[in-house]
């Protein structure tokens, strides 16, 4: 066994690399970019090298600089993480040239299975089948288009390097081809170094079903049992499970050993996952192999109670695998959530900065968080937004699903916009609830996960903004503790000749209230024009309203007040009468959501353009965003050319609306 392997990744992945490492005595070292200097990994690792610049073009994809860091400290292997060198067979090359051992599958194998129009071709030869498409070499735009009417709209255009959701873009027209075939190729160009696309007939109602194998070099291979990714947004994945809901013995049997026969063709030797697109009738058609470690990995460890980063370290030091197939066991089921910074309500954009508060769920036997954040931390533009994996596990799915809600209305993040409510909506959907599942169901439950009218905002969460209000103030208008026994910081709202009392105007999206306050001397009155309610605090959590005890965390953060409690959270800002609260200071699309490099200019200067008509294209985080017309307007000008980097809020676009 290894006594020091080197990480040559980042984030949750690199902590969790380092989890498994130090359980097994395996000394660690992390490597970092300048913009990572700080981040959780590199606080835990026994050694870390800077590797670079924040770019990862600069830092983590270089193999050189990855390598150099091994031989200068000594590690004896390098474990790839997913991303990044994952699945570079010339890096595997690179390691084993420099007698550094990859954790992960043989070069051979990552180029035989890297390559999607390979690994099909290679599929089709084995008798696998596969989706209606074309897989071959040629990349014109006219061939390639070509291709796509004679398979039939919808296509899906996808990448072949590389996976994420990324260069890849659902076509319903033969109109919307040629720009969507441009957008994937300049997506994949930039995230993985290579344009090459293939083009797929796009089923309808598919489910993705995965298969995790294992095999070592004594040419022992495994299937661990199946995921369900069906839940997607953009080909993302949002949602994982283990067991598949429905699944058949005969099918999963079917399935796992058609992905034990992929993997064994190609040579394979360490962790893998072989994809299906599976439909509801049962058939499956292979759809590429991942040669490495996934994302969703941990639903697996949860109902097999293995730990598969530990299975990784023993193959690669040479070791057979620690079980065979009939040792296995699935047990219960289990589910995870990708907890990401980003805003649902803004089409998903990423969200950036300081993660001021951030308290997630308890971890216990039915609950893991894997991530590779702090209270503290910064979320920068320079990598994926993903805060953490909330994984849960119990006895069957209902269980799961409940401990899965309650995980959820316990997460509390401040500092960067999230998507956890859009997770606990999603999760309560009547078509995820009852495992009705395939890869539009997102698409299918838009009324539920965005209501076209947002729910009330409940009278305890006014109150409780407003006592926070109040203690605000009295704190800070307390003297300075150099005189603790003085009367004049006993903070009860005596005045000499009546009592203390306020109104405080809060408002929560476009609603506002106003909270009527008077102080006594055990707590504070709040009224919202009824009947006043005594309020007090029994603890850093804890809230007495009226006869009720209510557990609850304020949060004060840039001129809001997050309220968490029931379950759920809300921002409140506090309203100055005079000034206002500066919510109408808003320029809407033609501001730049968030840093990143301008790619494109899709209109010309002058024109005149609809409402919703693209105009720009950002690129942030390793993926695109267009920018759109906010309305029917002129074109007046830009700000910056394709190429040049843009800062969060910058103004993009001169626009004259006309209508």
């Amino acid at each position: 066994m290894f006594s020091k392997i080197l990480i040559a990744n980042r984030g949750e992945i690199a902590c969790r690399v380092i989890q498994t490492a130090r359980r097994m005595g395996i000394r660690t070292v992390a490597v970092f970019s300048e913009a990572d200097a700080h981040a959780r990994h590199v606080r835990l690792a026994d050694e870390a090298v800077c590797i670079g610049p924040a770019a990862a073009r600069e830092s983590y994809l270089v193999a050189d600089k990855i390598l150099a860091a091994a031989l200068q400290t000594g590690a004896q292997a390098v474990h790839p993480g997913y991303g990044f060198l994952s699945e570079n067979a010339d890096f595997a090359d690179a390691c084993a040239q420099a007698g550094v051992v990859f954790i992960g599958p043989p070069a051979s194998a990552i180029r035989a299975m890297g390559s999607k129009s390979a690994a099909k071709t290679l599929m089709e030869k084995a008798g696998v089948p596969l989706t209606p498409g074309y897989h071959g070499d040629q990349q014109d735009p006219g061939f390639l288009a070509a291709q796509a009417e004679k398979i039939g709209f919808p296509v899906l255009i996808k990448a072949s390097a590389g996976g994420g959701g990324k260069g890849m873009r659902r076509v319903d027209a033969a109109a919307d081809f040629t720009a969507s075939l441009v957008s994937c190729q300049r997506e994949a160009s930039n995230a993985f170094g290579n344009d090459h696309v293939l083009i797929e007939k796009y089923v309808l109602q598919p489910r993705h079903i995965e298969i995790q194998v294992f095999a070592d070099s004594q040419g022992h291979c495994v299937y661990l049992f199946e995921r369900d990714c069906s839940v997607q947004r953009r080909h993302q994945k949002v949602l994982e499970e283990a067991p598949a809901p429905g699944m058949t013995p005969e099918r999963r049997a079917a399935m796992g050993a058609a992905a034990v026969n992929a993997a064994l063709a190609v040579g394979y030797v360490g962790a893998g996952t072989v994809e299906f697109i599976a439909h509801q009738d049962g058939s499956f058609y292979f759809m590429e192999m991942n040669t490495r470690l996934q994302v969703e990995h941990p639903v697996t460890e949860m109902i097999t109670r293995l730990d598969l980063v530990e299975w990784q370290l023993r193959v690669a030091s040479g070791e057979p695998l620690p079980l065979a197939q009939n040792q296995l066991v699935l047990t219960g089921h289990a589910i995870e959530a990708r907890i990401y910074a980003e805003d649902p309500d803004k089409g998903f954009l990423p969200s950036t900065g300081r993660l001021s508060h951030l308290q997630p769920p308890a971890a216990s036997a039915h609950v893991r968080v894997d991530t590779g954040v702090e209270q503290g931390d910064e979320i920068t533009p320079h990598y994926d937004p993903m805060i953490a994996k909330l994984i849960v596990w119990d006895s069957d799915r209902t269980q799961a699903l409940a401990r899965m809600r309650q995980a959820l209305a316990d997460y509390q993040i401040v500092g960067v916009a999230n998507n956890v409510a859009f997770l606990q909506r999603l999760v309560s959907t009547p078509s995820f609830a009852q495992a009705q599942l395939d890869t539009a169901l997102i698409e299918r439950e838009q009324d539920h996960l965005f209501p076209a009218l947002a729910e009330a905002v409940p009278g305890d969460v006014w109150m409780l903004a407003a006592l926070t209000v109040l203690q605000s103030q009295t704190e800070a208008a307390a003297l300075p503790a150099l005189e603790p026994d003085s009367p004049w910081r006993v903070l009860d709202g005596w005045r000499l000749n009546g009592t203390s009392r306020q109104t405080i105007p809060l408002r929560c999206g476009e609603t506002e209230q106003t909270v009527a306050a008077e102080v006594v001397a055990n707590g504070v009155l709040l009224s919202l024009g009824d009947e006043p309610v005594l309020a007090r605090r029994t603890g850093p959590s804890q809230v007495q309203l009226g006869d009720r005890r209510i557990a609850a965390t304020v949060v004060a953060h840039a001129k809001h007040l997050h309220v968490f409690c029931h379950g759920h959270s809300w921002a409140l800002a506090t309203v100055d009468l005079l000034h206002g609260d500066g919510s109408d200071d808003v320029h809407g699309s033609m501001r730049a959501p968030m840093p990143g490099k301008v790619v494109a200019l899709l209109a010309a200067v002058g024109a005149t353009v609809a409402k919703g008509t693209p105009l720009l294209v950002l690129e942030a985080m390793k993926m695109e965003h267009t920018i759109h017309a906010p309305s029917q307007g002129i074109v007046k000008g830009f700000h910056f050319s394709a190429g040049e980097q843009v800062g969060d809020g910058v103004d993009l676009v001169d626009f004259e609306a006309t209508e």
